[in-house]
Protein backbone atom coordinates (compact mmCIF):
# COMPACT_ATOMS: atom_id res chain seq x y z
CA UNK A 1 0.00 0.00 0.00
CA UNK A 2 1.35 2.97 -0.99
CA UNK A 3 1.19 6.71 0.70
CA UNK A 4 -1.14 8.31 -1.36
CA UNK A 5 -3.50 5.04 -0.79
CA UNK A 6 -2.99 5.05 3.12
CA UNK A 7 -3.80 8.76 3.07
CA UNK A 8 -7.05 8.52 1.70
CA UNK A 9 -7.89 4.96 3.57
CA UNK A 10 -7.01 7.57 6.76
CA UNK A 11 -8.49 10.09 5.63
CA UNK A 12 -11.73 8.25 4.92
CA UNK A 13 -11.90 6.65 8.11
CA UNK A 14 -11.92 9.94 9.57
CA UNK A 15 -14.69 11.23 7.75
CA UNK A 16 -16.83 8.29 8.88
CA UNK A 17 -15.56 7.54 12.59
CA UNK A 18 -13.84 11.26 13.25
CA UNK A 19 -16.51 11.55 15.76
CA UNK A 20 -16.33 8.19 17.32
CA UNK A 21 -11.95 9.59 18.13
CA UNK A 22 -13.49 12.85 19.26
CA UNK A 23 -15.31 11.37 22.20
CA UNK A 24 -12.94 9.40 23.16
CA UNK A 25 -10.29 12.39 23.37
CA UNK A 26 -12.67 13.95 25.47
CA UNK A 27 -13.26 10.80 27.64
CA UNK A 28 -9.21 10.55 28.18
CA UNK A 29 -8.72 14.48 28.38
CA UNK A 30 -11.25 14.94 31.42
CA UNK A 31 -10.34 11.89 33.19
CA UNK A 32 -6.76 13.40 33.56
CA UNK A 33 -8.02 16.35 34.48
CA UNK A 34 -10.92 15.51 37.12
CA UNK A 35 -10.57 12.35 38.96
CA UNK A 36 -13.98 11.72 40.06
CA UNK A 37 -14.66 11.71 35.85
CA UNK A 38 -14.85 8.20 35.54
CA UNK A 39 -16.61 7.70 38.83
CA UNK A 40 -19.67 4.98 38.56
CA UNK A 41 -22.11 7.42 39.92
CA UNK A 42 -20.28 10.38 37.43
CA UNK A 43 -20.91 7.99 34.45
CA UNK A 44 -24.98 7.28 35.28
CA UNK A 45 -25.20 11.01 36.38
CA UNK A 46 -24.10 11.77 32.47
CA UNK A 47 -26.09 9.09 31.40
CA UNK A 48 -29.53 10.28 33.21
CA UNK A 49 -28.38 14.06 31.69
CA UNK A 50 -28.27 13.39 28.23
CA UNK A 51 -31.12 11.05 27.98
CA UNK A 52 -33.50 13.96 27.70
CA UNK A 53 -31.70 15.89 24.84
CA UNK A 54 -30.90 11.91 23.38
CA UNK A 55 -35.38 11.78 23.12
CA UNK A 56 -35.55 14.75 20.91
CA UNK A 57 -32.37 13.99 18.86
CA UNK A 58 -34.60 10.47 17.14
CA UNK A 59 -37.05 13.03 16.13
CA UNK A 60 -34.82 15.93 15.23
CA UNK A 61 -33.02 13.24 13.43
CA UNK A 62 -35.72 12.25 11.06
CA UNK A 63 -36.84 16.30 10.22
CA UNK A 64 -33.09 16.83 9.43
CA UNK A 65 -32.94 13.94 6.95
CA UNK A 66 -35.62 15.50 5.03
CA UNK A 67 -33.92 18.84 4.85
CA UNK A 68 -35.88 20.26 7.22
CA UNK A 69 -35.40 21.63 10.87
CA UNK A 70 -37.49 21.88 14.23
CA UNK A 71 -36.84 24.82 16.51
CA UNK A 72 -40.12 24.24 18.67
CA UNK A 73 -38.53 21.60 20.15
CA UNK A 74 -37.61 23.02 23.61
CA UNK A 75 -40.45 24.98 24.14
CA UNK A 76 -42.65 21.37 23.27
CA UNK A 77 -40.74 20.39 25.95
CA UNK A 78 -41.38 22.83 28.24
CA UNK A 79 -45.49 22.69 27.42
CA UNK A 80 -46.06 18.84 27.21
CA UNK A 81 -44.61 18.93 31.34
CA UNK A 82 -46.51 21.67 33.08
CA UNK A 83 -49.23 20.31 31.15
CA UNK A 84 -48.85 16.92 32.27
CA UNK A 85 -48.32 18.54 36.24
CA UNK A 86 -51.61 20.59 35.32
CA UNK A 87 -53.62 17.71 34.41
CA UNK A 88 -52.14 15.89 37.58
CA UNK A 89 -52.56 18.41 40.16
CA UNK A 90 -55.35 20.60 38.99
CA UNK A 91 -57.90 17.72 37.19
CA UNK A 92 -56.74 14.89 39.36
CA UNK A 93 -55.92 12.79 35.94
CA UNK A 94 -53.45 9.50 36.47
CA UNK A 95 -50.45 10.11 35.83
CA UNK A 96 -50.44 7.75 33.13
CA UNK A 97 -53.52 9.12 31.25
CA UNK A 98 -52.04 12.99 31.52
CA UNK A 99 -48.88 11.27 30.21
CA UNK A 100 -50.75 10.02 27.39
CA UNK A 101 -52.79 13.14 26.39
CA UNK A 102 -49.63 15.28 26.41
CA UNK A 103 -47.72 12.54 23.63
CA UNK A 104 -51.23 13.42 21.94
CA UNK A 105 -50.09 17.04 22.22
CA UNK A 106 -46.63 17.07 21.28
CA UNK A 107 -47.69 15.19 17.87
CA UNK A 108 -50.60 17.82 17.25
CA UNK A 109 -47.61 21.04 17.53
CA UNK A 110 -45.97 18.75 15.18
CA UNK A 111 -48.18 18.33 12.72
CA UNK A 112 -48.91 22.00 12.63
CA UNK A 113 -45.61 22.58 12.13
CA UNK A 114 -45.93 20.10 8.98
CA UNK A 115 -49.27 22.09 8.07
CA UNK A 116 -47.00 25.16 8.09
CA UNK A 117 -44.32 23.66 6.32
CA UNK A 118 -45.94 21.22 3.38
CA UNK A 119 -49.39 23.25 2.52
CA UNK A 120 -47.97 26.92 3.34
CA UNK A 121 -44.72 26.09 1.91
CA UNK A 122 -43.00 28.29 4.89
CA UNK A 123 -39.59 27.68 5.40
CA UNK A 124 -38.81 25.26 8.05
CA UNK A 125 -36.68 27.55 10.17
CA UNK A 126 -39.41 30.49 10.36
CA UNK A 127 -42.16 28.01 10.96
CA UNK A 128 -40.85 26.11 13.73
CA UNK A 129 -38.96 29.76 14.98
CA UNK A 130 -42.64 31.52 15.20
CA UNK A 131 -44.13 27.95 16.78
CA UNK A 132 -40.94 27.74 19.84
CA UNK A 133 -42.22 31.23 20.77
CA UNK A 134 -45.69 30.14 20.72
CA UNK A 135 -45.56 27.04 22.49
CA UNK A 136 -43.75 28.80 24.92
CA UNK A 137 -46.17 31.65 25.69
CA UNK A 138 -48.90 28.83 26.23
CA UNK A 139 -46.98 27.12 28.83
CA UNK A 140 -46.17 30.85 30.40
CA UNK A 141 -49.93 31.68 30.06
CA UNK A 142 -51.46 28.44 31.78
CA UNK A 143 -48.68 28.53 35.09
CA UNK A 144 -48.94 32.03 35.59
CA UNK A 145 -45.25 31.95 34.79
CA UNK A 146 -45.01 29.66 38.35
CA UNK A 147 -44.49 26.44 38.64
CA UNK A 148 -46.76 23.39 39.39
CA UNK A 149 -46.01 20.88 42.07
CA UNK A 150 -47.86 18.69 44.36
CA UNK A 151 -48.62 15.40 41.99
CA UNK A 152 -48.46 11.86 42.70
CA UNK A 153 -44.61 11.36 43.83
CA UNK A 154 -44.64 7.89 42.54
CA UNK A 155 -44.65 9.44 38.96
CA UNK A 156 -41.14 10.65 39.67
CA UNK A 157 -40.06 6.95 39.60
CA UNK A 158 -40.10 7.17 35.26
CA UNK A 159 -37.67 9.97 35.74
CA UNK A 160 -35.55 9.12 38.70
CA UNK A 161 -35.90 5.14 38.86
CA UNK A 162 -33.91 2.58 37.80
CA UNK A 163 -34.42 -1.24 36.27
CA UNK A 164 -31.30 -3.20 37.45
CA UNK A 165 -28.57 -0.13 37.59
CA UNK A 166 -29.59 1.69 34.59
CA UNK A 167 -31.44 5.01 35.00
CA UNK A 168 -34.84 4.42 33.78
CA UNK A 169 -34.69 7.04 31.74
CA UNK A 170 -31.47 5.94 30.15
CA UNK A 171 -33.49 2.82 28.99
CA UNK A 172 -36.28 4.92 27.20
CA UNK A 173 -33.55 7.23 25.07
CA UNK A 174 -31.90 3.63 23.94
CA UNK A 175 -35.45 2.56 23.04
CA UNK A 176 -36.23 5.55 21.21
CA UNK A 177 -33.05 5.07 19.28
CA UNK A 178 -33.88 1.28 18.57
CA UNK A 179 -37.24 2.58 17.14
CA UNK A 180 -35.30 5.45 15.16
CA UNK A 181 -32.55 2.85 14.01
CA UNK A 182 -35.53 0.65 12.65
CA UNK A 183 -37.35 2.86 10.99
CA UNK A 184 -34.61 4.88 8.92
CA UNK A 185 -32.76 1.22 7.67
CA UNK A 186 -35.65 -1.29 7.70
CA UNK A 187 -38.93 0.06 7.19
CA UNK A 188 -40.09 1.89 3.18
CA UNK A 189 -40.81 4.75 5.10
CA UNK A 190 -37.17 5.21 6.24
CA UNK A 191 -36.13 5.07 2.58
CA UNK A 192 -38.76 7.65 1.81
CA UNK A 193 -36.87 9.73 4.62
CA UNK A 194 -33.55 9.74 3.08
CA UNK A 195 -34.84 10.09 -0.89
CA UNK A 196 -36.86 13.22 0.19
CA UNK A 197 -34.16 15.08 2.35
CA UNK A 198 -31.89 14.07 -1.44
CA UNK A 199 -33.94 14.89 -3.95
CA UNK A 200 -37.07 16.23 -3.25
CA UNK A 201 -38.19 17.03 -6.42
CA UNK A 202 -36.85 13.53 -8.16
CA UNK A 203 -39.10 11.41 -4.88
CA UNK A 204 -41.87 13.49 -5.76
CA UNK A 205 -41.62 12.11 -9.58
CA UNK A 206 -40.81 8.61 -8.52
CA UNK A 207 -44.46 8.20 -6.51
CA UNK A 208 -43.19 9.40 -2.84
CA UNK A 209 -46.10 11.55 -1.04
CA UNK A 210 -43.52 13.86 0.29
CA UNK A 211 -46.23 16.24 2.52
CA UNK A 212 -47.01 12.91 3.96
CA UNK A 213 -43.52 12.45 4.93
CA UNK A 214 -43.25 15.70 6.08
CA UNK A 215 -46.29 15.76 8.57
CA UNK A 216 -44.48 12.02 9.57
CA UNK A 217 -41.09 13.34 10.64
CA UNK A 218 -42.81 16.50 12.05
CA UNK A 219 -45.37 14.40 14.19
CA UNK A 220 -42.36 12.50 15.46
CA UNK A 221 -40.64 15.07 16.43
CA UNK A 222 -43.60 16.40 18.75
CA UNK A 223 -43.75 13.10 19.92
CA UNK A 224 -40.29 12.64 20.80
CA UNK A 225 -40.29 16.29 22.45
CA UNK A 226 -43.37 15.47 24.09
CA UNK A 227 -41.95 12.08 25.51
CA UNK A 228 -39.00 14.01 26.84
CA UNK A 229 -41.39 16.60 28.42
CA UNK A 230 -42.75 14.16 30.53
CA UNK A 231 -39.87 12.67 31.88
CA UNK A 232 -38.01 15.92 32.66
CA UNK A 233 -41.24 17.01 34.64
CA UNK A 234 -40.62 13.15 36.32
CA UNK A 235 -37.16 13.87 36.79
CA UNK A 236 -37.11 17.72 37.97
CA UNK A 237 -40.54 16.46 40.31
CA UNK A 238 -41.77 19.85 39.77
CA UNK A 239 -43.52 21.70 36.36
CA UNK A 240 -41.67 24.74 34.96
CA UNK A 241 -42.67 26.65 31.85
CA UNK A 242 -39.05 27.51 31.30
CA UNK A 243 -37.92 23.87 31.14
CA UNK A 244 -36.03 22.72 27.94
CA UNK A 245 -35.10 26.52 27.12
CA UNK A 246 -32.22 26.24 24.94
CA UNK A 247 -32.50 22.44 24.22
CA UNK A 248 -32.95 22.84 20.53
CA UNK A 249 -29.79 23.95 19.90
CA UNK A 250 -28.13 21.08 21.97
CA UNK A 251 -30.33 19.01 20.30
CA UNK A 252 -29.12 20.25 16.78
CA UNK A 253 -25.51 20.10 17.47
CA UNK A 254 -25.91 16.40 18.58
CA UNK A 255 -27.32 15.41 15.34
CA UNK A 256 -25.32 17.46 13.17
CA UNK A 257 -22.30 16.00 15.29
CA UNK A 258 -23.64 12.89 14.75
CA UNK A 259 -23.08 13.41 10.87
CA UNK A 260 -26.69 14.07 9.54
CA UNK A 261 -26.59 16.55 7.12
CA UNK A 262 -28.17 19.94 7.41
CA UNK A 263 -29.17 19.68 3.88
CA UNK A 264 -31.15 16.55 4.49
CA UNK A 265 -30.34 12.76 2.91
CA UNK A 266 -27.37 11.76 4.27
CA UNK A 267 -26.28 10.38 7.77
CA UNK A 268 -26.61 7.52 10.50
CA UNK A 269 -29.11 7.68 13.51
CA UNK A 270 -26.51 5.14 15.38
CA UNK A 271 -24.10 7.60 15.11
CA UNK A 272 -26.39 10.41 16.59
CA UNK A 273 -26.00 8.81 20.01
CA UNK A 274 -22.58 9.56 20.15
CA UNK A 275 -22.68 13.23 18.84
CA UNK A 276 -25.39 13.37 22.07
CA UNK A 277 -22.76 11.70 24.69
CA UNK A 278 -20.24 14.54 23.35
CA UNK A 279 -22.72 17.34 24.20
CA UNK A 280 -23.08 15.65 27.47
CA UNK A 281 -19.65 14.70 28.34
CA UNK A 282 -18.51 18.46 27.97
CA UNK A 283 -21.03 19.97 29.67
CA UNK A 284 -20.11 17.41 32.23
CA UNK A 285 -16.81 18.05 32.62
CA UNK A 286 -16.79 21.67 32.19
CA UNK A 287 -18.99 21.75 35.12
CA UNK A 288 -16.93 19.47 37.00
CA UNK A 289 -13.64 22.27 36.23
CA UNK A 290 -16.12 24.67 37.51
CA UNK A 291 -16.12 26.33 34.42
CA UNK A 292 -18.02 29.68 34.06
CA UNK A 293 -21.59 28.68 32.52
CA UNK A 294 -21.17 31.75 30.20
CA UNK A 295 -17.70 30.28 29.10
CA UNK A 296 -19.94 26.80 28.69
CA UNK A 297 -22.11 28.29 26.02
CA UNK A 298 -19.41 29.83 24.34
CA UNK A 299 -18.12 26.78 23.83
CA UNK A 300 -20.93 25.15 23.00
CA UNK A 301 -21.57 27.64 20.34
CA UNK A 302 -18.43 27.15 18.88
CA UNK A 303 -18.72 23.16 18.63
CA UNK A 304 -21.79 23.96 16.56
CA UNK A 305 -20.48 26.36 14.31
CA UNK A 306 -17.55 23.17 14.04
CA UNK A 307 -20.24 20.75 13.45
CA UNK A 308 -21.79 22.58 10.51
CA UNK A 309 -18.55 23.55 9.11
CA UNK A 310 -17.21 19.92 9.17
CA UNK A 311 -21.09 18.77 7.72
CA UNK A 312 -19.80 21.31 4.71
CA UNK A 313 -16.61 19.99 4.60
CA UNK A 314 -17.67 16.42 4.33
CA UNK A 315 -20.43 16.79 1.51
CA UNK A 316 -18.18 18.70 -0.49
CA UNK A 317 -15.05 15.78 -0.12
CA UNK A 318 -18.27 13.57 -1.62
CA UNK A 319 -18.81 15.55 -3.94
CA UNK A 320 -15.56 16.07 -5.35
CA UNK A 321 -15.54 11.98 -5.34
CA UNK A 322 -18.42 12.00 -7.54
CA UNK A 323 -17.11 14.15 -9.69
CA UNK A 324 -13.88 12.61 -9.76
Amino acid sequence: MDGKTGYKKLKNIFTNYGIVFILLLLVIGFSFLSSRFLMRDNIFNILRQVSIVGMISVGMTLVLLTGGIDLSCGSIVGLTGVGAALLMTKANVNPVLASLIMLVVGVAFGLVNAFFIAQLRVPPFIATLGMMTSVRGIAYIITGGLPVFGFNRSFTRLGQGYIGVIPIPVIIMLGAFVLGYILLNITRIGRYIYGVGGNEEASRLSGVHVKKIKYFVYAASGFASALAGVVLLARVNSGQPNAGSGYEMDVITSVVLGGVSMSGGQGRIGMVIIGVMIMGILTNGMTMLSINEYIQQFVKGLVLIGAVALDVFIKNQRAKRTAA
